[in-house]
């Protein structure tokens, strides 16, 4: 983003990052999506940059900031390396700013403090087997025992669910009353009756560990509950409305690195006695990847300002979140186009970016879902 659109501590801030990833996280990457190995190397490298308390206040270990803060951060480090972005969205907008935004003082100080520090990991526990989209369908259950609960069923798709010492989950008490019996509890991860299994096989973003998460009899405290019973489900659209935000930047990040990749190999990749970048072809393809990539970041910053204005935001953060996704997809592609047949070949890092980007369309909302939140929101509105 140009310097003039930012503030002086934003620009600041931006370039700090942004020289972190350049010599730490772009090193990396190709090894981490080769290996599938969750990174703990950048995980630490960030924390002691003070970005895993982003947005969480100093009492509780936290570093304080905006949104537009958390977004300029998304960015930087999904441009490094979107396994590790997707690794510290996950832990921070999700988990920790969860417990932020709705856990009881003794819950902040209790686990905010490891999390904000990289001392601990943090997960969301929210997508099942048979509710993924249709997120009220969970049947994960909560049933109360022993002045707490005992949780039985089964999550999947988690994310940092092997390394996670600190769990966010929805479950419900009730299934007949849908939205309205879901309770969101604090979980530990060494918690009895608490298994992880780890996935493998995932296309892209192969570092950022997921798992299947299964609760058998699984003890939680009724102290664990954030907010009052049946909350949860309101709760956790909250936090997704805002989380979207960073997600929209992490897109942005992967669209940066293929706009950029594209334009170097232009600049250096010669045929015909002539660089690449000197046929009006790939120039076409470079000025629509430039105003692509220029529109997408403008939504998400605006969306983000919005939210740190206290104004409404959930139809800029869906839109946000939809355009800049399909932009991480469609300059991804284009940034393979433009590199050829060596684009197709690992460990190029177009080709990485290519396998990245997809899942951008489907984790934290698919595209459907950002469209029909987006309708929602204009159709029940007075102001178009």
């Amino acid at each position: 983003m140009s310097g003039y659109l930012l503030s002086e501590g934003e620009l600041l801030l931006k370039n700090t990052v942004r020289d972190f990833a350049d010599k730490e996280l772009v090193p990396r990457a190709a090894g981490y999506d080769e290996s599938q190995e969750f990174p703990w190397e950048n995980f630490k490298g960030l924390a002691e940059l003070g970005l895993l308390g982003l947005g969480i206040d100093e009492k509780y270990g936290g570093s304080g900031g905006t949104s537009r803060q958390v977004a300029i951060v998304g960015e930087e480090i999904a441009r490094g390396c979107a396994s590790t972005a997707t690794t510290v969205l996950a832990h921070l907008c999700l988990c920790a700013h969860f417990i932020n935004m709705y856990g009881t003082e003794g819950h902040k100080q209790q686990f905010l403090p490891d999390l904000a520090t990289g001392k601990k990991v943090g997960a969301f526990a929210l997508t099942e087997p048979g509710a993924g989209s249709d997120a009220a369908n969970m049947q994960t259950a909560s049933k109360r025992s022993n002045g707490g609960y005992l949780l039985n069923g089964t999550k999947t798709f988690i994310t940092n669910a092997p390394e996670a010492d600190v769990f966010v989950v929805m479950a419900t008490q009730d299934r007949s009353l849908r939205t309205r019996g879901v309770d969101a509890l604090i979980v530990e991860g060494d918690s009895k009756g608490l298994t992880v299994n780890t996935l493998k096989g995932k296309m892209g973003i192969r570092a950022s560990s997921i798992a299947e998460v299964v609760f058998e009899d699984c003890p939680v405290p009724e102290e664990n509950r954030m907010g009052g019973e049946g909350e949860g489900f309101r709760e956790t659209m909250q936090v997704l409305n805002a989380s979207r935000i960073a997600i929209a930047a992490l897109c942005v990040g992967i669209a940066q690195a293929a706009y950029e990749s594209a334009v170097n190999y232009a600049k250096q990749r010669e045929i015909f006695g002539k660089h690449v970048a000197d046929f009006q072809g790939i120039q076409w393809m470079i000025a629509d990847m430039a105003t692509q990539l220029d529109a997408a970041r403008l939504l998400t910053m605006r969306s983000a300002t919005l939210r740190d204005e206290g104004q409404p935001f959930i139809k800029e953060a869906s839109m946000a979140k939809l355009y800049a996704s399909r932009a991480a997809v469609e300059l991804s592609d284009r940034a393979v186009q433009i590199h050829g047949g060596v684009g197709y070949l690992a460990p190029t890092t177009a080709e990485r970016l290519y396998r990245d980007a997809k899942v951008t369309e489907i984790y934290e909302g698919t595209s459907e879902v950002q469209r029909l939140i987006i309708a929602r929101q204009i159709l029940e509105s007075d102001v178009f």
